[in-house]
């Protein structure tokens, strides 16, 4: 009796889950017992327009130091520093100089009781932290040679706009328009771009500052793994894309090892800390060609984005710079991280990318900071035009990195650690047959390692050398 009132209950309770998913279907138009879709955003690019640099004059400079002797042979008497009242709302930074003259922070006013605005006290100079570059140059149109006015101010950057209706770009605009367009122009001109504009960024952040490397709190001794067994796992994780479950299967059952999933995703995280700053000081050697791409990447669950700067010749991943946002500021810092591997920066360095605007956004940032370089866009899939046709195969070889990293990377589930030590075996320890069989960096201490849980071990002892030297 109780076996049959068992089964009846069961196929009572499958028939009442039926009914429920059939009248929530028909409520809310679709299954909300399907499984969500993992596609991420496609989030097309902003439909920006971004002219090319301005003329960029540089103000006179001067020289505090000398301003000071003037006054004193001028006035019989040194010029005093500020003198601030303990109460003061106004506080200057100690590492604040005067723009113009390069006062130090003695002689600078906090002219606005603390709002920003600061002014020197040796060259009358106004300024304001944020503009500082403002007072170092004139902008002016290229178009036109008029200087530009500020129109906006954005959280990272200001709008400048040239507004002289005699320019030959406002004139070409105008003139390349349809008797629809115009019409539209007369009703609503803000919807047409038809003057030069440029964007001035006021990102706090120093191009080219490489920083010194630091020590990571790990020490791999204390790991509850022989060293043959830590290189035998990331082997299967890293080199053959295998999740932490499956090579912890693995290790128990081809191995005899037990091991959690959970142990060798901190196995992974503690070896990615200890092998970064390796990778990223290592003395490359590059060739003068350079690609750059942003792919959706999974990271604990949410949609990020991994910019890669790869050297097509030499097969070397020169940044990997993993962001939640695909703006300007991710593109400023992969190819800042590119600019740090370089030597010297040629004359004629320029980066092939796709046609997202944030990349000649990220050249203009650089631009005034007095690092130049071109960028060349391909646009979509097809050579329509002249720069696409040339440089699409570089495009393709940055495209194939992404195929290889996201062959490896998709059934791990994801993390930041596992695109560091990607990277480490793809420049390091992985053969490329664009190089005849050779790995991209040659590292005389691997050669001659009868296997790869070897090579992996001695890697990791090399970076812990070259730690241990550079913190010493």
């Amino acid at each position: 009796m109780l076996p049959q009132l068992l089964t009846y209950l069961l196929e009572y309770i499958k028939y009442q889950d039926q009914m429920i998913r059939t009248l929530l279907t028909l409520l809310i138009g679709k299954n909300m017992f399907d499984k969500p879709t993992e596609k991420p955003v496609n989030k097309p690019y902003q439909k920006l327009q971004v002219d090319e640099l301005p003329i960029i004059e540089t103000l006179q400079k001067l020289d505090y130091q000398i301003l000071l002797k003037e006054y004193l042979e001028k006035n019989g008497k040194p010029l005093k520093p500020v003198q601030r009242r303990s109460n003061s709302k106004g506080k200057v930074p100690s590492s604040m100089k005067c723009p113009r003259c390069g006062a130090p922070s003695d002689y600078l006013y906090a002219n606005n009781g603390g709002k920003g605005q600061y002014q020197c006290k040796v060259c009358a100079c106004l300024f304001n932290k944020k503009n500082q570059y403002a007072k170092e140059a004139i902008l002016k149109c290229p178009h036109c040679s008029k200087t530009l006015e500020k129109i906006k101010e954005r959280k990272d950057f200001l709008v400048f706009k040239c507004k002289n209706n005699d320019c030959p770009y406002y004139k070409k605009k105008l003139q390349g328009m349809s008797k629809k367009e115009k019409k539209q122009f007369e009703k609503d001109p803000p919807s047409f771009k038809v003057r030069y504009i440029f964007r001035q960024f006021q990102i706090d952040y120093q191009p080219l500052a490489k920083h010194s490397p630091k020590k990571p709190k790990v020490d791999l001794s204390r790991l509850h793994v022989s060293p043959h067994t830590l290189g035998l796992i990331l082997t299967y994780h890293v080199n053959y894309g295998l999740s932490a479950r499956k090579t912890a299967a693995l290790m128990k059952d081809v191995h005899g090892v037990p091991i959690s999933h959970q142990s060798i995703l901190n196995y992974e995280n503690s070896v990615a800390l200890l092998l970064k700053p390796y990778v990223d000081h290592y003395p490359y050697e590059l060739s003068d060609q350079f690609c750059g791409d942003e792919t959706y990447i999974k990271v604990n669950g949410r949609w990020h984005y991994l910019f890669f700067f790869f050297d097509a010749v030499k097969k070397i991943i020169l940044s990997y710079p993993v962001s939640p946002n695909r703006d300007t500021v991710s593109a400023i810092r992969a190819i800042d991280e590119a600019l740090w591997k370089m030597k010297e920066i040629p004359e004629d360095l320029t980066f092939v990318v796709d046609g997202n605007p944030i990349y000649l956004l990220a050249q203009h940032f650089f631009a005034q900071h007095g690092i130049t370089f071109d960028v060349k866009q391909v646009i979509g899939l097809t050579n329509e035009d002249q720069v696409s046709t040339e440089y699409r195969p570089l495009k393709q070889i940055i495209e194939r990195l992404n195929r290889t990293f996201k062959g490896n990377y998709r059934s791990t589930h994801g993390s930041v650690s596992y695109v560091t030590l990607f990277v480490a075996y793809f420049n390091f320890l992985r053969p490329h047959s664009a190089l005849e069989g050779k790995v991209p960096v040659v590292i005389p201490e691997l050669k001659g390692l009868p296997n790869m849980p070897a090579r992996w071990t001695k890697l990791i002892g090399l970076a812990q050398q070259w730690l241990v030297e550079q913190t010493a």
